[in-house]
């Protein structure tokens, strides 16, 4: 394995992100096991969150750091190029920029291993796109997604053959950074306290969850804790105000250790209309939380065990959602079983065994 190159291409890193998550655990993961590693991101102001052993492939100007997220993929394929050209028994595993990463590694004659990160069902409803996407995967060497309902997708949608590696959960340090002391007074007894943590975007759809809120309000006391940044943020604080909303509802921008506030809310909603295997319905299920989740391609469904471990609602179906909310409103000792049940099904996210997945799929490709 020391005569393998590894590079591995994330040319955009945001924070929040469970792409921008997973790619931090694998990346460091990998470094531990592996040796002759490199990453290439324009994003240089993230490599203090990289192994110091791992060779970080950047440019200098701080100019980079400004330009939009296409910009930086076709940056960074030249910056692939530079070390395709100088190495050769070369595996790449591609976070982001699929299409482009594949056509460049097959030109140079390279492995290349693609992560794919979110279900096609959220964005393949353009003709020419979907047959690109199968057309041009169809080239690489390996393509992992994340579940196994987002596997049986990439089948039946393009034919493309994938492997499932679960997002790597490590709960033990989940558990150890909910307990750091937070001074937050927005959430109390008399409440019930519901949290969201997600990116500020239409794919999370927490206007949904707003539209929702302001239909419950009246009928119980409740409190909603929104994390996140994103560009939906001014519109969702429009409706908050239009809707006198904001005694009961407050959002908070994106932190890395969204835990304490979690532990502290009653109930956790997700209400994507798509998702890969969300982050955060593993991270709160890890802290015992109950689950509210939109029943979503793909993740929630196979995370929560078809509802056994939590409650899923008809994507988009308000009604659905109020009633489901109620009933776990009125019915707080029956739900528990619910997320006892779903806390013992967590060790499929196993940390170390999921990542091995990615050592033995170097090492044999």
């Amino acid at each position: 394995m020391n005569q393998k190159k590894i590079i591995i291409f994330m040319p955009s890193i945001d924070s929040g992100g469970g792409v921008e998550k997973n790619f931090f655990i694998v990346t460091n993961y990998l470094s531990i096991k592996l040796n002759n590693i490199s990453v290439i991101s324009l994003s240089k102001k993230y490599k203090k969150y990289i192994d110091k052993k791992i060779n970080f492939v950047s440019l200098n100007s701080q100019f980079w750091e400004t330009i939009g997220r296409r910009k930086k993929f076709l940056v960074s394929l030249f910056l692939l190029i530079k070390l395709l050209v100088s190495n050769k028994n070369v595996v790449v595993i591609c976070f982001q920029g699929h299409l482009y990463c594949i056509l460049i590694c097959k030109l140079f004659n390279a492995k290349i291993i693609v992560r794919s990160n979110s279900s096609p069902s959220g964005w393949s409803k353009n003709f020419f796109k979907n047959f690109l996407y199968k057309k041009i995967y169809s080239f690489a060497d390996k393509i992992i997604v994340n579940s196994l309902q987002f596997k049986k997708e990439m089948k039946k949608r393009f034919n493309l053959n994938s492997i499932c590696i679960y997002n790597p959960l490590n709960l033990k340090e989940i558990i150890f950074l909910a307990k750091k002391k937070i001074n937050f007074t927005f959430f109390n007894q008399k409440n019930f306290n519901l949290i969201n943590v997600a990116r500020l975007n239409e794919q999370k759809d927490q206007i949904f969850l707003l539209n929702a809120i302001n239909q419950i309000k009246n009928s119980i006391p409740i409190k909603l804790l929104i994390i996140g940044s994103g560009n939906e943020k001014n519109r969702l604080l429009k409706f908050i105000k239009e809707n006198n909303l904001q005694k009961i509802v407050k959002i908070l921008p994106f932190t890395k250790n969204p835990f304490p506030f979690i532990l502290k809310s009653d109930l956790f909603v997700l209400t994507s209309k798509y998702e890969g295997l969300p982050n955060v319905l593993l991270e709160s299920i890890s802290l015992k939380k109950i689950i509210l989740s939109s029943n979503c391609p793909t993740g929630p469904k196979e995370i929560l065990n078809n509802g056994r471990g939590g409650f899923l609602y008809k994507k988009k179906n308000i009604n659905d959602f109020i009633k489901k909310f109620f009933f776990i409103y009125k019915n707080k000792s029956q739900c528990k079983k619910k997320t006892s049940y779903g806390y013992k099904k967590l060790y499929r996210f196993d940390y170390n065994k999921n990542l091995k997945k990615y050592i033995n799929l170097i090492t044999n490709i």
